[in-house]
């Protein structure tokens, strides 16, 4: 009886694994995690075996064993990977339908809940006597009408931490904002700004700022089109510009200065841009 019963569940888990593999490209987030780092906020090591089952039983999937070193051999060849981090990469398969999984922070905090170490935390959302207001401009009808802000106060941020938060973002762009012609995601150190804010929607001529910088493109003051021409040339953001390119106007966040905060779903600007100091987002 007990060999039947255990013979029924390899049977069920492995028809479990081949739906899941079934549905992962399309349906199914990967995230990558640093095996280390996991196993330290989790608290406790485990081997390959027994972190799979432990997915397994959650309705997760270990998808593969890698690292850094490996992923850049594979897409770049070996000289290219000499300097690459060894450290162990967990790939995990998590479903579409739970963005607080496509993070180390929220896969460690739910395994923690699922073992029973902690209790799922809870969250408030608190309304200040004076909050600040973005005015929306009729105008953005014609574009992207709709948008909506919020304030994070007391961010620590580290380097590990700083990376996971702009990979957050990345990965919800992706999935649940629909690579972002549903949602973009801006966020902006308030530190920087001065409220209130606008949402408005301008000819692209008129827009002058100096996008996000980065190793490959300096700092440069440009108008909509010189910025769209800028970014064309950008391995992943040049995917997004077709959403708004052909359209009369584009979509813009000032703050009270009159400083573009952000183009979405395109590009914030640098005027705003988070840091490791970045406290208030």
């Amino acid at each position: 009886m007990l060999r039947s019963l255990v013979g029924s569940e390899m049977c069920i888990r492995d028809r479990y694994q081949r739906r899941v593999r079934g549905l992962q490209s399309h349906d199914m987030p990967t995230v990558d995690l640093s095996k280390d780092d996991l196993f330290s906020r989790l608290g406790r090591s485990y081997t390959d075996d027994e972190f799979q089952e432990l997915c397994f039983q959650y309705g997760i999937e270990l998808d593969e064993v890698t690292s850094e070193k490996e992923i850049v051999a594979k897409e770049r060849g070996e000289a290219a990977a000499t300097e690459c981090d060894d450290g162990v990469i967990y790939k995990i398969d998590v479903p579409a339908n739970r963005p607080d999984l496509l993070c180390m922070e929220g896969i460690a905090r739910t395994l923690l809940v699922y073992n029973k170490q902690m209790e799922y935390p809870t969250y408030s959302v608190a309304t200040p006597q004076d909050p600040y207001t973005i005015t929306v401009s009729p105008a953005t009808a014609q574009i992207r009408p709709y948008v909506v802000g919020a304030v994070l106060r007391g961010i620590e941020f580290d380097p590990v931490k700083y990376k996971s938060f702009i990979e957050l973002q990345t990965k919800l762009h992706q999935n649940i904002c629909r690579r972002r012609t549903l949602v973009a995601i801006g966020t902006h150190d308030l530190a920087k700004v001065t409220p209130p804010f606008t949402y408005e929607a301008v000819a692209p001529k008129d827009i002058k700022f100096a996008p996000l910088t980065s190793s490959t493109r300096p700092y440069k003051v440009e108008d909509g089109p010189g910025v769209m021409e800028t970014l064309s040339k950008d391995r992943e953001l040049s995917k997004y510009l077709d959403i708004i390119q052909d359209s009369p106007v584009y979509p813009v966040i000032y703050d009270a200065k009159r400083e573009v905060l952000s183009m979405p779903p395109i590009i914030n600007g640098e005027y705003s841009k988070i840091e490791l100091a970045t406290k208030d987002v």
